[in-house]
């Protein structure tokens, strides 16, 4: 057996778990993005928001010059403000964005299940010494990168159509950090989930002489 194949297990997982970390982070806040409307002659408040896969909070923002030039409440200061959560996947408000939403959040929590399923593998192979665990475990954390991706796409979709309704005032959108966490969350996962797989496979034969039957087999 490869003498450095524990040493690249471990440092393989250790940059999967901080890819984990991310799509918690991404599945549990609100940031994934931040929406504006356009501010009319003479007003004095504007309501921003932002949202996740959970919930979508709005902020009404008192602007300190009536009339300002800025066309968006996006970058302009902030007076009093306050933030009232609605959860829309529970009860249906802002239906634009609840059917894209569900969906995307459902998708996301295949994703956190296949992560999860793909640790205890890991672990389990560190302690019993059990190498063919390890496949799977690839196969788990790959699935999981490629489940929060298709989530991040159908958020981005959910964005669009909430940009584009008639039914709602906002027409600028920027994706935040809960949205780049998501995307940093499926290239470790996806990356170090194939790496995993690479690592677990029998070493190839070196020489002419040698076989694959000759290479040391899992425990």
């Amino acid at each position: 057996m490869d003498q450095s194949k524990p040493l690249k297990v471990r440092l393989t997982f250790s940059v999967i778990l901080v890819g984990i970390s991310l799509l918690f982070a991404a599945v549990v806040t609100d940031h994934w993005a931040v929406l504006s409307p356009s501010l009319e002659e003479n007003t004095t408040t504007c309501e921003a928001a932002h949202f996740g896969l959970w919930r979508l909070c709005t902020k009404r923002i008192f602007l300190h010059e009536p009339g300002s030039k800025e066309k968006s409440c996006h970058h302009t200061p902030m007076g009093h403000q306050g933030c009232s959560n609605v959860h829309y996947v529970i009860f249906g408000g802002f239906f634009p964005l609840a059917e894209y939403s569900i969906s995307a959040a459902a998708i996301a929590i295949f994703s956190v299940g296949f992560a999860i399923m793909g640790t205890i593998c890991v672990l389990l192979s560190f302690r019993k010494k059990r190498d063919y665990l390890l496949k799977p475990a690839s196969m788990f954390y790959t699935f999981a990168g490629l489940c929060i991706i298709i989530s991040v796409e159908v958020m981005r979709q959910s964005v669009k159509r909430m940009i584009d309704s008639k039914d709602t005032a906002w027409i600028e959108y920027s994706y935040s950090w809960s949205f780049a966490c998501a995307c940093a969350a499926f290239v470790l996962l996806f990356v170090c989930g194939i790496a995993l797989l690479l690592i677990a496979l029998p070493r190839f034969p070196q020489n002419p002489w040698e076989t694959c039957m000759d290479a040391e087999p899992d425990h």
